[in-house]
């Protein structure tokens, strides 16, 4: 490393970057002035920018983070740290606490990832974001129902399955979609984050089931639709008193994704002689919409198609969903879960052939070893770059 690299470099965003890597990693900053063997008031200096950092001081600390040198000198755009908050959700100890603050971390880190290869490639960021939609007024079912019907209308998807949900967020409206590993995984299902210098942003949680992802993802569209700017964290458990905005966004997702229109004629076509449902017919539709058993089951129970406490006689009868779907001959829902959106891939491949980043840096941006980014690459398809030279320049 070179000895002007770190003369000249911003020691209080480095200091920034430096504390943020600590924090991600969970250490104190005891525990990282003994990497150093010096007093914790150094280590705060290092941080706050007050003293400089030397250049073996910092191979130290970025081995400590697990990180690489470059991470902390390299020129990356910089954004406002993201302040996700739960909404009228308190965490429940310290050590969910931390648990999720690195999960804020990590989806921080993997947006500004985003942004520094759209500077690389000198891509130009285009979403085409709807308009925010007021919900003034007390009959939260009955707008979240009209926002959803609109909302499909303008995404061209009819009244039929929302098939390709992901990527359709991502490619035409230009949300930044990440599959990630949040955690504690008990409690967390997707996060929402918002400024200028990056748009919307959503994290879901890769650990989760496909059925509870594309609720959480459209649950957390519901919130980019209706307050664009104020970030969230979407809990797994429900609420005490559970917020207007929380009502909205799950009757949102309800009917963006089981539309009132559609489902009651794929229901009526499943009814039998006698008018009724089977469980049989309640998993096919489960399945059709890419939805949970349990939710399908709550939504034919508003619409009445299915007695109330459907769902509490299939949990009696210890029925498991999974083998009774596989026999019915059902695929499994289709997953969409790579970890970046098709773009940000396709703009780190493209980068790397153009030999504007290295193979290390590849790596780095895709979390990746250098065999398996050998791999993605060989496999990387004419049409893929097609694909990325369309999207780099309309979405």
């Amino acid at each position: 490393m070179q000895r002007n690299v770190l003369e000249s470099i911003d020691h209080q965003a480095l200091g920034q970057r430096l504390k943020q890597a600590r924090e991600r990693e969970g250490m104190t900053q005891a525990d990282a002035a003994a990497v150093l063997d010096v007093a914790r008031t150094t280590l705060t200096a290092i941080e706050q920018g007050t003293r400089r950092v030397k250049a073996g001081e910092l191979i130290k600390l970025a081995q400590a983070y697990g990180r690489q040198v470059s991470d902390f000198v390299r020129a990356r755009p910089e954004i406002v740290p993201f302040q996700v908050q739960f909404r009228s959700v308190q965490l429940t100890d310290d050590i969910d606490g931390d648990q999720i603050r690195q999960s804020i971390a990590d989806f921080e880190d993997h947006c500004q990832d985003y942004l520094e290869l759209e500077s690389i490639m000198d891509s130009v960021y285009r979403p085409r974001y709807p308009q925010i939609y007021e919900i003034d007024g007390d009959q939260i079912e009955r707008i979240a129902e009209a926002v959803a019907i609109e909302e499909r209308s303008r995404l061209n998807v009819g009244d039929g399955p929302f098939v390709q949900l992901r990527q359709v967020l991502e490619n035409d409206v230009g949300l930044r979609i990440f599959y990630l590993p949040l955690r504690p995984s008990g409690k967390i299902s997707a996060m929402y984050a918002y400024s200028e210098e990056l748009g919307g942003c959503i994290a879901v949680n890769s650990q989760h089931p496909e059925e509870r992802r594309r609720w959480s993802l459209a649950h957390d569209y519901a919130h980019f639709l209706t307050q664009r700017e104020r970030p969230a964290i979407l809990p797994t458990a429900g609420y005490v008193r559970v917020p207007r905005h929380e009502r909205f966004a799950d009757a949102f997702a309800k009917y963006f994704l089981m539309p009132t229109s559609g489902l009651l004629k794929r229901a009526r076509a499943h009814l039998s002689a006698n008018g009724k449902l089977t469980v049989s017919d309640v998993l096919i539709l489960a399945n059709y919409y890419a939805v949970s058993a349990e939710t399908m089951t709550h939504r034919l129970e508003e619409l009445e198609l299915v007695r109330p406490g459907a769902w509490m006689r299939i949990q009696e009868m210890k029925l498991p969903i999974r083998e009774a779907q596989r026999e019915l001959g059902l695929a499994p829902v289709a997953e969409a879960d790579e970890t970046f959106p098709r773009r940000y891939l396709f703009l780190a491949i493209a980068a790397y052939e153009q030999e504007r980043i290295s193979e290390e840096q590849l790596a780095r941006f895709l979390h990746k070893d250098r065999l398996k980014v050998r791999r993605l690459v060989a496999e990387f398809q004419p049409a893929d770059a097609a694909f990325f030279n369309q999207t780099a320049v309309e979405v």
